[in-house]
């Protein structure tokens, strides 16, 4: 993960997208990334899905995931997205267990600036100077955040007493049982 402590933001030239959300996202991405940049644009994809996603400018390499099962073919591909100049990459952090491991894997190890994209098409360049963003993000996801967060810290708190008071009652009827008999 290159520039992580710089603001820089490079000129998107070569860029690696790692579809881990839903298809939906990708495909309203594209359309305006290759508006913006045009014929300069160079987009390759690592997926998980079938096909391809809508509007991929021609000459994009599409990796699959499952083409790299084991650690030496998951090796082959890293050399290979190194080696091939990508300047950003792009991951989807549409809240959805889609390839949750490749991208951070690939986000960590491609020496590239990277931004992040939700599924409302939002994204923020994952940098130092982005700390807050980042923090909202992370709360969001855990439902820290608005109405949410009352319910769900409420849940936390509750946790030890209920727990405690099934294992007391399990204990109850298993000993009226046992008396019993």
């Amino acid at each position: 993960m290159r520039l992580f402590f710089s603001r820089h933001i490079p000129s998107i030239e070569r860029l690696l997208l790692v579809e881990s959300g839903s298809r939906y996202v990708l495909d309203n991405l594209l359309p305006g990334l290759v508006e913006a940049y045009g014929e300069r644009l160079k987009v390759d994809v690592v997926t998980c899905f079938q096909g391809e996603p809508e509007k991929l400018p021609a000459g994009s390499k599409i990796y699959r995931v499952w083409d790299y099962p084991d650690g030496a073919s998951r090796n082959r591909l890293l050399n290979e997205l190194r080696g091939a100049g990508y300047n950003t990459v792009g991951i989807i952090c549409s809240g959805e267990p889609v390839m949750v491991k490749w991208k951070w894997w690939l986000a960590f190890r491609i020496p590239a600036k990277v931004f992040v994209l939700n599924e409302n098409g939002d994204y923020y360049w994952f940098d130092y100077s982005n700390w807050r963003i980042m923090l909202h993000f992370a709360l969001f996801r855990a439902g820290l955040t608005g109405a949410d967060a009352v319910t769900t810290v409420t849940r936390v708190a509750m946790f030890p007493f209920t727990l405690s008071y099934l294992m007391l009652f399990a204990a109850v009827v298993h000993l009226r049982r046992k008396v019993r008999t």
